[in-house]
């Protein structure tokens, strides 16, 4: 079976990484892409400051911190659009972010304030053909594993 190149993960990881320390000050400690059909999820692991963890200890805080979150992605979503443009030759359609603030949050249940980012894409079948042109032919397979993780300097 043929794979995407993995050159493609690794370009959206690097992306992924320099917009969260953009939009927050703040390295991610990790970044998985995975590439599946028309859906391009990004998992930012520890994506929360100090100060916003200590903020999530209890409930209201931690609303406090998704809503912020949620608000700082849909404000700043157009570069990520742009670059996944640019990477794959594929546009967004839509996209969406959650982030896991603290143990008093019944949203979803991630650990060290993880940051899950969706993106679904145009279908494939919308790119041009033209030779020469970009064209994914498969998903990225991870046989045993989570995810593409990006490792390098902070």
């Amino acid at each position: 079976m043929n794979k995407t190149d993995p050159n493609i993960a690794t370009q959206l990881a690097t992306v992924a990484k320099s917009l969260q320390k953009e939009r927050t000050g703040h390295f991610p400690s990790d970044v998985r892409v995975v590439l599946t059909g028309d859906t391009l999820v990004v998992i930012l692991d520890d994506a929360l400051t100090v100060a916003e963890r200590q903020l999530s200890q209890d409930s209201k805080g931690a609303s406090q911190v998704q809503q912020f979150h949620r608000e700082l992605f849909a404000t700043s979503a157009r570069q990520m659009n742009l670059e996944i443009k640019r990477i794959t030759g594929r546009d967004v359609r839509d996209q969406s972010a959650e982030i896991e603030a603290g143990p008093g949050t019944a949203v979803h249940s991630f650990t060290n304030g993880a940051m899950v980012q969706v993106f679904l894409l145009s279908p494939k079948e919308l790119l041009a053909q033209e030779p020469g042109a970009f064209m994914e032919t498969e998903s990225i397979n991870l046989a045993e594993d989570d995810g593409l993780r990006f490792v390098g300097p902070e």
